[in-house]
């Protein structure tokens, strides 16, 4: 019997569109908690329009699909095996 050594990338991604500005985020489970870090480094940046708000409800988006995709992945997998 085989076994599957390749471990499935999955890509998410995550958005917010504010005043005209558009700020889109793809990530991999692997970089989900880099994410989280860069959201910070931008609500610190006065020379964008990315507020200290915008990064908490982006970071709250990121961690609630972290176990919502979790289910659906298994979901997906028992149905494609």
């Amino acid at each position: 019997m085989k076994s599957n050594s390749k471990k499935e990338r999955w890509t998410n991604v995550v958005a917010l569109t504010k005043d005209g500005e558009r700020y889109v985020f793809v990530y991999d489970d692997a970089s989900r908690k880099a994410l989280l870090g860069v959201f910070g480094r931008l609500a610190q940046n006065p020379d964008l329009n990315f507020s200290w708000h915008d990064a908490a409800v982006l970071s709250r988006k990121v961690r609630e699909s972290e176990s919502e995709l979790s289910a659906n992945r298994r979901v997906f997998q028992l149905r494609t095996r």
